[in-house]
């Protein structure tokens, strides 16, 4: 079972990496291909960084930006910066031009760490008096040179680490209590500008704890980041969870299905949890099967919900059954998840998956536009209170004021809660269409379009129609192997598993969907394809 000692009453994140260090130092902490670092070179180095970010004057209370893929400078920032009291804002290394400065400067961050590649694209853009460290992934790749692991190697480049191997001595003690900000974590920005919510380290060790008891994960488990660490997901369920837990983070740069394959065979990795974008691309890797995850105990999948037919087509082919996991940027990630060894019922009358049971310490309700709350089984927005909410968003109190009334969470997702407490995300309020008055979700549609054996991925949305008021517009694509089909045949299918007003006028099968980072599919994206005009 997991250790107790890392849940609360511990106060801050480093007491908690502290006690796990001194429980098993010589326990791999990190591997990043076939480089790894024990829990207590990670300690050591980390002291190192912090000493080194303290010379640039990064103190208590400071924000600083990482603009990086998964690879182990990542989480060895993450400590470092926490070791001083400061807190990360993890910013998507995708991002150019005035995205990556809108974060910068909204963010107040006083210095970013960035790969070496990226770095004069942060330096156009951050503002005057901002730093700006690189670092090079290829530093901690195998290397006869023991030292790699101090930044005196392979790469000369490595800024970071460079000036980390100079500095000796312990980190800067810093005085933490859980209110101090550990993560500014920005929404996806999917409904107006990006917004940082304020991750502290309260708020970080509730999840890492309540998930980790969740999952049953031990000091022994080996947990593949496959999710970006850039993403709320990464960041705590995937990196922190591990680091704080006593398992060993595996890493391996921006994801691809073959090299994630060949790093869960090579490591033993026994848990990861990702996008259905990552299940669905290990999927169409022609030669995977169920030998590539022997070693696998537990998959789960968040950021997007799962339709039924995804789920039993990647059991059959793979062996194991992914279980769904719901979290928001504002609940620090996962909150709601299918209890480990239980398989999610479908909810009858809207053919949706259930996303789990409400983790210890969160309470979620289901409410109505006045807040009140709706009958079970009724739907209505979600509702979410507990140590995981954050307490606002950064320098916005009217956001803060709309989202979190009274301190909870009102998610803006349509929702039923079911007499045993298992949770359906029916969709997001505003993606609803309404057609000639009938409300259609869009996630209904979707999961009768995966039912399709040729069906890869599926986004559905709604467009003004001068007869209905909104008709119902679909855009697939199709499995690699998958036999060809059109719009026609796909129609025809729909018309078995859809009542006539929730089906599409048009389906557009297309060679692949516009998605977020997080591989959210990018719906608004789709809208502007169907009708330009809105």
């Amino acid at each position: 079972m997991p250790d107790a000692d890392i849940h609360p009453p511990t106060r801050n994140l480093i007491e908690a990496w502290t006690r796990r260090v001194e429980r098993e130092p010589e326990r791999v902490a990190i591997t990043y291909f076939d480089a790894t670092l024990s829990a207590r070179e990670v300690d050591r180095l980390t002291d190192a960084l912090a000493v080194a970010l303290a010379r640039r004057g990064v103190t208590h209370g400071d924000r600083v930006g990482i603009y990086l893929q998964n690879i182990p400078q990542y989480p060895l920032t993450l400590l470092a910066l926490w070791k001083l009291g400061a807190a990360a804002v993890p910013v998507n290394p995708m991002y150019r031009g005035d995205e990556l400065a809108r974060l910068l400067t909204d963010s107040g961050a006083v210095g970013v760490v960035s790969s070496y590649d990226a770095a004069e694209d942060v330096r156009a853009v951050a503002a005057s008096g901002v730093w700006v460290v690189t670092t090079d992934p290829h530093s901690f790749q195998t290397t006869d040179d023991p030292r790699v692991f101090t930044g005196i190697g392979r790469a000369e480049e490595d800024e970071l680490l460079s000036e980390a191997a100079q500095c000796d001595g312990q980190a800067p003690a810093a005085e933490l209590s859980g209110d101090d900000l550990a993560i500014l974590a920005y929404t996806s920005g999917t409904t107006g500008p990006p917004k940082g919510a304020c991750n502290s380290h309260a708020n970080v060790l509730a999840v890492a704890s309540s998930y980790a008891a969740h999952v049953g994960l031990t000091s022994d488990d080996v947990v593949l980041g496959v999710a970006p660490l850039f993403h709320i997901t990464g960041a705590v369920v995937n990196a922190t969870m591990a680091l704080l837990h006593g398992g060993s983070l595996v890493l391996a740069g921006r994801f691809h299905p073959e090299v994630t394959l060949d790093e869960i065979r090579t490591h033993g990795v026994t848990f990861t949890i990702g996008s259905i974008t990552v299940f669905n691309a290990l999927g169409a890797v022609p030669q995977a099967g169920r030998d590539d995850l022997a070693s696998i105990r537990a998959l789960y999948s968040g950021g997007a919900p799962i339709p039924p037919a995804t789920v039993e087509r990647f059991e059959a082919r793979f062996g194991h059954y992914i279980h769904n996991v719901y979290g928001m940027t504002e609940t620090t990630s996962a909150v709601v998840a299918v209890p480990l060894g239980e398989r999610a019922p479908v909810d009858a009358a809207t053919d949706t998956l259930s996303v789990g049971k409400a983790l210890p310490g969160l309470t979620a309700r289901v409410v109505d536009a006045s807040g009140a709350d709706v009958s079970t089984g009724a739907p209505g927005e979600l509702e979410l209170s507990g140590p995981q909410v954050v307490s606002g968003y950064l320098d916005n109190p009217e956001a803060t004021a709309s989202t979190f009334p009274g301190g909870r969470l009102r998610t803006g997702d349509v929702a039923v809660i079911d007499a045993d407490g298992w949770v359906y995300l029916v969709d997001r309020i505003k993606d609803q269409i309404n057609v000639s008055g009938f409300k259609v979700w869009p996630r209904e549609v979707e999961d009768a379009l995966y039912r399709h054996p040729s069906v890869h991925e599926a986004g559905v949305v709604g467009v003004p129609d001068d007869y209905q008021g909104e008709s119902v517009v679909a855009f697939v694509s199709l499995g690699t192997d998958a036999p060809r089909v059109g719009e026609d045949a796909l129609l025809e299918f729909v018309r078995e598993h859809l009542a006539a007003y929730k089906r599409p006028k048009h389906i557009h099968v297309v060679d692949d969907l516009p998605k977020t980072q997080t591989g959210k599919i990018r719906r608004t994206a789709l809208r502007e394809v169907a009708h330009p005009t809105t």
